[in-house]
Formats: C-alpha cells, structure tokens, sequence
C-alpha cells in the first residue's frame, strides 16, 4: 500500500467532520462530527508511526539506545485520543440530553447561551 493513501483518506475524514460541525444543526449530529475528526487524527497517527517506522529500518542505532524495539508509539497516542473521544462522547451526550429534557429540542441555533435570551425566544 502506497504511504500517501491513508494521509488522502484522513483528510477526506476530517473535512468532512469539519463540514458536519459547520454545517449541521442538531446536537448529536455534531458530536458525531467530531468524532469523525478525532478517528481522522486515530489515522494519521498510526500511519504516521508505520511510516516513519518502515523507513527508518535501516538506520543504525547508536551505541547508547537499546537494542529492543520501542513500542509504537502512533498507536499508543491513538489509544490515548480513543479514551478522550469517549469522554467527550459521555459528557456531550449528558449535556445534550439534559437540553433536550429541558427544551424539547437540541437543534444548535436555537440554543439560549443567557438566561434573557431565553426569555427573548420564548417570549
């Protein structure tokens, strides 16, 4: 497989999460997103570190670095970017449904940042 290919692929991913977040009205539409952008980097990362990886096989280690492979690293960031994506899903997704509780509606232009501009909509 070609490096440059999940390079071009993340990119798609993340525009288009960049477009959903831009673009979409309703909450839940744009936690998921983001998502779509935080598996984007997932991507970037693991095949960043196969890249690199592949193309410093030859490459004489000096004296003082072990002789045992590191762990990868790519993947590892990866595992840490999955735990912080399923955080913000839990957190969004609790804030999200307490609006809508409160609401009956999520959809994201409509949302009251004040406590007056509620009573401006609903006036």
């Amino acid at each position: 497989m070609h490096a440059t290919i999940p390079y071009v692929i993340a990119a798609l991913l993340f525009g288009l999460g960049v477009y959903g977040v831009l673009r979409r009205r309703n909450a839940i539409l744009v936690l998921m997103a983001v998502e779509l952008m935080l598996n984007a980097v997932n991507l970037i990362l693991v095949a960043a570190d196969a890249t690199v990886k592949s193309t410093l096989t030859g490459v004489q280690s000096e004296a003082w670095a072990h002789p045992v492979p590191e762990p990868r690293a790519g993947a590892i960031f990866a595992l840490f970017v999955i735990v912080l994506a399923a955080a913000e899903v839990g957190v969004g997704l609790a804030i999200v449904l307490q609006y809508y509780r409160l609401r009956r509606n999520v959809v994201l232009d409509e949302v009251a940042l004040h406590e007056h501009d509620h009573e401006k909509v609903a006036g």
